[in-house]
C-alpha cells in the first residue's frame, strides 16, 4: 500500500529531489509548486499572502490532501486546516521550532493519533549568531562608529565588553543552551530560568545556576542581558509583564528572539523610556508584520528585525535531513523514535 506524502509549504527544487530520491519505495512524495504560495525569499516557509489558487487549482489541491498520510508542514486552505483537508494525516512535520500556537489554532492539540515533528534545533545556531552579533554591536558601539565615519570624524572613546556580564536566559532549550555556549565563550556568568532548580540540571543547561518561575524577578534582577528564547504557551505569555521589567537593573539589554506575546510591550516601551532597559534587539512582535505606525520603529535605543534572524540559507537542507531519517523511522513504524517530537502535555 502507497504512502502519500504531502509537501504543503514552498520548497526548493533541489531539496524536494533529495526527499524523493531518499524515500522508501512505498512512500509517494507529492510536491505541486504551483498550488502552494511562491516563496518570497530563501527558505520562506509560508510564501506570498497574496497568493490565490483558481477554483480548478483548489480542487485539485483538496483531492491531493484527502490523499495525504504526511505533510511536510500544516496545510491550509480557505479557513481549513488538516483536520478538514486531511482525512488520512498521521503525521505532520512541521518546519519551525514553536508549532504550539498552531497545533491548537487548528485543532490537533486533542489529536494524539496525529505525530507532530518539529526543526527544533535547526534555528539555535543562527539565532545564537544573531544575538551576539547585536550585543557586540551594541558594546562596541557599531552605531556610533558608523557615524562618526560618514561624518569623517575622529574621536577617541572606550567601549564596553561583555566579560563578566550576567546573562539571564528565559527558555533554555536548544535554542538558550546555544547562546549559553557563546555566552560562555566570553566569559559572561548565565543564569536560566526552568522548571527545576537542582544544580546537575544547570549542569545539563551549560549555565551556571537555574532558577524557578517564583524566583524570576530575583533572577531578573541580576541580568545586564535578558534573552527571552521561550515557546509560546499558555505559562510563557506575557512572561516579561510590568513587574519583570520593574525588577531590572537600569540599562539592562533586552533581547526578544522568542515570541511577541511572551513579552508585554506597552510595559516594554515603558521600561525603555524610564532607561530601564538601555537597549531593546526585537525580532518578533504581538502584531506581525509590525505596524508602520509602531513607537518600535522609532525608538532610539531598538533594533528591530522583520522575524526573520532565525534564518539561514541552508535550513530547507537541515529541516529535509530531519524529515528523511523520520520518514524512515515512520515506515518501518518506529513511530516512537521519530524526533523532535511535539509535546501536547508540555505545548512545545
Amino acid at each position: 500500500m502507497t504512502i502519500t506524502a504531502v509537501i504543503a509549504s514552498p520548497l526548493s527544487a533541489a531539496v524536494v529531489d533529495r526527499i524523493v530520491a531518499s524515500a522508501p519505495a512505498d512512500v509517494e512524495v507529492v510536491y505541486r509548486p504551483d498550488l502552494v504560495p511562491p516563496p518570497r525569499y530563501t527558505c520562506d516557509h509560508t510564501g506570498d499572502p497574496a497568493f490565490r489558487r483558481t477554483p480548478e487549482q483548489e480542487a485539485e489541491w483538496r483531492g491531493i490532501l484527502r490523499n495525504a498520510e504526511i505533510t511536510w508542514d500544516f496545510p491550509e486552505s480557505g479557513g481549513d486546516g488538516p483536520a478538514e483537508l486531511t482525512p488520512n494525516l498521521k503525521w505532520v512535520q512541521g518546519t519551525s521550532a514553536g508549532v504550539g500556537a498552531r497545533v491548537r489554532r487548528l485543532g490537533l492539540q486533542d489529536r494524539p493519533e496525529i505525530t507532530v515533528t518539529t526543526a527544533s534545533g535547526i534555528h539555535a545556531r543562527p539565532l545564537a549568531e544573531y544575538v551576539f552579533g547585536a550585543l557586540l554591536a551594541h558594546v562596541k558601539h557599531v552605531r556610533h562608529l558608523a557615524a562618526q565615519q560618514r561624518s569623517h570624524h575622529w574621536e577617541r572613546f572606550t567601549p564596553d565588553s561583555l566579560d563578566g556580564k550576567t546573562m539571564v536566559l528565559i527558555g533554555p532549550g536548544r535554542i538558550g543552551r546555544e547562546v549559553a555556549r557563546l555566552a560562555k565563550a566570553f566569559d559572561m556568568t548565565v543564569l536560566a530560568l526552568a522548571r527545576d532548580s537542582d544544580p546537575g540540571r544547570a549542569v545539563d543547561l551549560g549555565v551556571d545556576r537555574v532558577f524557578t518561575r517564583d524566583q524570576l524577578h530575583g533572577m531578573l534582577g541580576q541580568a545586564d542581558v535578558v534573552v527571552l528564547c521561550a515557546p509560546q504557551t499558555p505559562e510563557t505569555d506575557d512572561i516579561m509583564g510590568a513587574a519583570a521589567f520593574a525588577a531590572l537593573r537600569p540599562g539592562t539589554i533586552f533581547v526578544n528572539i522568542g515570541r511577541g506575546t511572551l513579552v508585554d510591550e506597552d510595559a516594554l516601551l515603558a521600561a525603555l523610556r524610564d532607561g530601564r532597559v538601555g537597549f531593546a534587539v526585537l525580532d518578533v512582535f504581538r502584531q506581525e508584520p509590525l505596524p508602520a505606525d509602531s513607537p518600535f520603529w522609532d525608538e532610539p535605543n531598538v533594533q528591530v528585525s522583520p522575524h526573520s534572524v532565525a534564518n539561514a540559507a541552508n535550513e530547507y537542507d537541515k529541516i529535509a535531513d530531519i524529515f528523511i531519517a523520520n520518514l524512515a523511522r515512520y515506515v518501518d513504524g518506529r513511530t516512537d523514535e521519530m524526533t523532535p517530537r511535539y509535546s501536547r502535555e508540555k505545548g512545545y
